[in-house]
């Protein structure tokens, strides 16, 4: 694996919109809207492809309702992903990041 791109704990964004690949729990339909562009999240595991050893993995939980709970992790590839809020195709959401026990990470 060569280097990692981000590690457990960065804040990210969607840089692109995340759609569903038909294997995600709780989005009922394929090619259904996971994360739109511009979302934040945080890293919360990374690895590899287990088909493509070379391909980075990052298990992301987006900002989900105005609340700013964390959704469930989302396997994405690094470029789907960015730290430069200025590049993504929407604006995020202000707020606070939220895990479901409501510990926060201050942003």
């Amino acid at each position: 694996m060569g280097a990692i791109r981000y590690a457990i704990g960065d804040m990210v964004y969607a840089a692109e919109n995340i759609l569903n690949d038909g294997g995600m729990p709780g989005v009922d339909e394929e090619d259904g809207l996971i994360a739109a562009a511009g979302s934040r999240g945080v890293v919360v595991h990374f690895g590899v492809a287990e088909m493509d050893e070379t391909q980075e993995i990052y298990l992301v939980r987006f900002e989900s309702g105005p609340d700013g709970l964390l959704g469930n992790p989302v396997g994405c590839l690094p470029e789907e992903l960015t730290q430069n809020v200025a590049t993504t195709e929407a604006t995020p959401q202000e707020g606070f990041l939220r895990g479901a026990a409501g510990a926060g990470v201050d942003t």
